[in-house]
C-alpha cells in the first residue's frame, strides 16, 4: 500500500489550503481584527503560545460556548470535538455542574482552609480509582510535579522513567525523547532546566525488556506513565503490558505513577478503574472540574505512611509541594459537581457509543479510499493517524505524522463548523454530543478526503 506521502498531490494540497485560508479569513473579520490588536500586548497575538498553532493564520476568538456548541465573535458556530483538549470534556457550562460552581463563587473562592466538598471528592476519587488518599492542585502538571518530588523524597532515588512521546503536561522530566537511542530534549522544548540525562530515563512504550534494563540498577524513583499514549495518537498497551509493568516496578522497588489526565476517557475511573490497575500514585486533571482549573493526585496507604515519615508539619509550607490556590473552595466545588452530576456512569456509556460510531465512520472512509491510515479509540476518544500500521510505540506513531495534511484537514473542518484538537486528529465526546454531531464530522471528513484523493466511485 502506498504511503500518504506518495498518495497526496502536494501541489493540490497547497492549492486547497490557500483557498481554505482565504475562506477562513473572509468569514472571520472580527477575529482577524482582534488578533491584530492583540499583537500589541500578547506575544504572538495570543494569550498562550500554543494557540498560535491553530490553522488558518490566526485562531477564531470565542464569544460563547454551551454544551457541544461553540460560537466565535463572527457568529460562526462549531460542533466541538476538541473540548479544550479534554479540559471541557464535561461539555461547556454543563447544567449539572454550573449551579454548584456559581453557588461557590457567591460564597467565596479561596481561603487556605478546607471545605466539606474536599472530603466528598476524596471519597469519590477513592471509589473511582482505588487509592485511598488524595491531595489537590490546579493542573495535572502540578500534580505530576509534586508526585515526582514525593517519589524522590521517599525512595531516596533521583531518576524518573517516562515513555517516548508521552504527555504529562509541562513537567520538565517528561519533555524528552530518544534520539539515536539516547535521551535528549524533545523538539520544541524551551530552556530545559538541566541536561535531561541527569533526571530522566526514556524507553519506548510496550518495550518491557527496555523498561527492565533501564530500572534494573534500582536508581529510578518512579515510572510516570499514561495507561495508553494519547498525545501522539492513541497507542494502546499490548496484552499483559500493565501486569508486567507493575511486576517489574515492584521487583526493583520503583514506584508506579499512572497519569489519567487524558485517559479518563476510558470511563469514570479512567483505565485504572476500568482495568483494575494497581499504581502507587494516580494523577489527573483537566476534565474533572468542568473547565475550572482543577487536578488531583492520589496514593496508597503505604505511600501515605512513607510521606508522613519524610515531610514534617513545620516544613510543609516550604516543601515545594502545593501552592497557595491549590485545593481552593471553587475548584473542589467544581470537581464535586462534575463527578456527582456530569461525568457519571450513564454519561460515559452514551459518550463511548458515540465514539464507536465515529470510529466506524472513519474506518469505512479509510476502507473506501484504500487510505494508508488507521483509526484508534479509547473509550470516548478517537484519533486517526496517517499510517496503515497501528503504532506500537511513540516513535512509530510520530513517524506517521504529516503536519501539512493534518493542518489542512483541521482548517477544512473549521471552515465547515467542526472543531478538532489542533495538535492532532483527536475527536472527543462529551455528555452534550449527539449522533448528528458525529454524522457532521463524517460528512466533512469525507468531503476533504474526496477532494484530496479523488472519489473512488464505490
Amino acid at each position: 500500500m502506498a504511503s500518504v506521502d506518495e498518495r497526496v498531490d502536494r501541489a493540490l494540497l497547497r492549492g486547497v489550503r490557500e483557498r481554505e485560508e482565504e475562506r477562513f479569513a473572509r468569514e472571520r473579520p472580527r477575529s482577524r481584527e482582534l488578533v491584530e490588536r492583540a499583537h500589541g500586548s500578547l506575544l504572538g497575538g495570543v494569550p498562550m503560545n500554543w494557540m498560535a498553532k491553530w490553522p488558518g493564520g490566526f485562531p477564531p476568538f470565542v464569544a460563547s460556548a454551551h454544551g457541544a456548541r461553540l460560537t466565535d465573535v463572527d457568529g460562526n458556530e462549531y460542533v466541538d470535538l476538541c473540548y479544550g483538549d479534554t479540559g471541557a470534556m464535561a461539555g461547556h457550562s454543563p447544567p449539572g455542574s454550573t449551579p454548584g460552581i456559581q453557588a461557590q463563587v457567591a460564597d467565596g473562592i479561596t481561603f487556605m482552609l478546607p471545605t466539606e466538598d474536599a472530603i466528598w471528592v476524596g471519597e469519590e476519587m477513592t471509589r473511582r480509582f482505588g487509592v485511598p488518599f488524595w491531595q489537590f492542585t490546579l493542573t495535572a502538571t502540578d500534580a505530576n510535579r509534586f508526585v515526582l518530588r514525593l517519589a524522590r523524597e521517599i525512595t531516596g532515588r533521583r531518576k524518573v522513567l517516562v515513555f517516548n512521546h508521552c504527555y504529562h503536561g509541562s513537567v520538565d522530566e517528561s519533555l524528552v525523547t530518544l534520539a539515536d537511542g539516547r535521551v535528549a530534549p524533545r523538539r520544541g522544548t524551551i530552556g530545559p532546566a538541566v541536561d535531561p540525562t541527569e533526571t530522566t530515563q526514556v524507553v519506548e512504550f510496550n518495550d518491557l525488556d527496555a523498561l527492565e534494563a533501564a530500572i534494573a540498577a534500582e536508581e529510578t524513583a518512579c515510572v510516570l506513565a499514561e495507561p495508553a499514549l494519547t498525545n501522539i495518537g492513541i497507542v494502546a498497551p499490548e496484552p499483559g503490558f500493565h501486569d508486567a509493568l507493575r511486576a517489574i516496578t515492584r521487583r526493583h522497588g520503583t514506584l508506579l505513577v499512572i497519569d489519567e489526565t487524558h485517559t479518563i476517557c476510558a470511563g469514570p475511573g479512567g483505565c485504572t478503574g476500568a482495568h483494575g490497575l494497581e499504581p502507587d500514585f494516580v494523577t489527573i486533571g483537566k476534565a474533572i472540574g468542568s473547565g475550572v482549573p482543577s487536578a488531583a493526585y492520589g496514593f496508597t496507604a503505604e505511600v501515605a505512611e512513607r510521606i508522613e515519615r519524610h515531610v514534617s508539619v513545620e516544613d510543609s509550607d516550604v516543601s515545594g509541594v502545593g501552592g497557595t490556590l491549590a485545593g481552593n473552595a471553587l475548584s473542589l466545588a467544581a470537581i464535586r459537581a462534575t463527578l456527582e452530576n456530569v461525568l457519571i456512569d450513564e454519561a460515559f456509556e452514551r459518550m463511548t457509543a458515540l465514539a464507536e460510531r465515529l470510529e466506524d465512520d472513519v474506518q469505512r472512509l479509510i476502507d473506501r479510499h484504500a487510505l494508508p491510515w488507521h483509526v484508534t479509540r479509547l473509550g470516548c476518544r478517537v484519533e486517526y493517524l496517517f499510517g496503515s500500521t497501528r503504532a506500537r510505540n511513540g516513535a512509530e506513531a510520530a513517524a506517521a505524522g504529516d503536519f501539512e495534511l493534518d493542518q489542512l484537514l483541521h482548517l477544512h473542518m473549521l471552515n465547515r463548523g467542526v472543531l478538532l484538537t489542533p495538535f492532532h486528529n483527536m475527536a472527543l465526546m462529551s455528555p452534550a454530543n449527539v449522533e448528528a454531531d458525529v454524522d457532521r464530522h463524517a460528512e466533512v471528513l469525507a468531503e476533504a478526503v474526496a477532494e484530496l484523493f479523488g472519489d473512488p466511485g464505490i
